[in-house]
């Protein structure tokens, strides 16, 4: 989200421009974005990383369980970060809370 299109984001002082309280928002949209694409960078890894342990355990049931759990694990911390977001989308529908929409998390919050 670019700060640039936000109105009263920054403010001009000759040649700088500042970054003001309207800034707040879209920083927290840009942060939650990229958390979210982290996270699932890391579910894809860790499943690569469980199915090669898989293939290379040679039949023995140690490495099998931890190979096994290595997978489970990531995909359960894929379902935490979905719910997650999921919870937020529902806070915002119940209790009509703007501020929490995902993507457009700047521009509701714009009004305050």
């Amino acid at each position: 989200m670019d700060w640039s299109t936000i109105s009263g984001c920054l403010f001009t002082s000759g040649k700088d421009k500042v970054a003001t309280l309207y800034c707040v928002p879209a920083l927290v949209a840009n942060f939650v974005f990229s958390a979210v694409l982290l996270a699932a960078g890391v579910v894809v890894i860790f499943i690569i990383i469980g199915g090669y342990k898989y293939m290379t355990s040679g039949g023995d049931p140690k490495q099998l369980e931890g190979a096994r759990k290595t997978i489970t694990y990531a995909i359960i911390g894929m379902l935490i970060v979905f719910f997650s977001l999921f919870f937020l989308n529902i806070l915002k529908q119940v209790l009509g809370i703007e501020c929490l929409n995902f993507f457009n998390l700047y521009a509701a919050c714009i009004k305050l």
